[in-house]
């Protein structure tokens, strides 16, 4: 499996894999990103803010290998130092008469990496914390909780990679 960089302004139609258990195994589906909204044609929940919440089902992996996040007019790119790739944590909802299965990417405070660009980021997880989250082998606040500080790689994409975005 690859992971590609993960766009936060691509179409909410668009479907993206994402990793979940099926019972006893764990397999990857193309789900599209937005839980369904309160009301009707609201939009809908791209993201959940995970501080003081417990997520005891439908939890999922988003795997991704950089993040993009658009500041003061300008577009970042969030990478781990390591160069490895990671997960964020979501949650996935069973379709409804009115609205198709999908997920959703829950979120914590900023590290200190990106606390320059914006004071809330999507719970990102190394990859040996994967089966930690799909497994509920670990306290939600032990796992969504900001990485250490140097954590990430802060750039700005240049305008060819910005058309590459997944």
């Amino acid at each position: 499996m690859s992971a590609k960089v993960f766009d936060p302004d691509a179409s909410l139609d668009e479907r993206r894999i994402i990793i979940r258990r099926d019972g006893g195994d764990v397999e990857m589906v193309k789900l599209p990103w937005g839980l369904q909204p309160r009301e009707r044609g609201g939009r809908p929940f791209t993201v959940v803010r995970a501080e003081g919440r417990k997520f005891p089902s439908f939890r999922c992996l988003v795997p991704a290998s950089e993040f993009r996040h658009r500041s003061r007019g300008k577009n970042y790119t969030f990478s781990l130092v390591s160069g490895d790739w990671f997960y964020f944590a979501g949650i996935w909802r069973p379709a409804t008469l009115e609205w198709p299965e999908a997920y959703a990417i829950l979120t914590t405070a900023a590290n200190d990496d990106v606390e320059p660009y914006h004071d809330r980021q999507m719970a990102v997880l190394r990859r040996d914390q994967r089966m930690d989250w799909l497994d509920l082998t670990c306290p939600e606040e032990e796992l969504l909780r900001p990485l250490p500080a140097g954590s990430f790689r802060v750039s700005q994409p240049r305008e060819a990679q910005a058309a590459l975005a997944f």
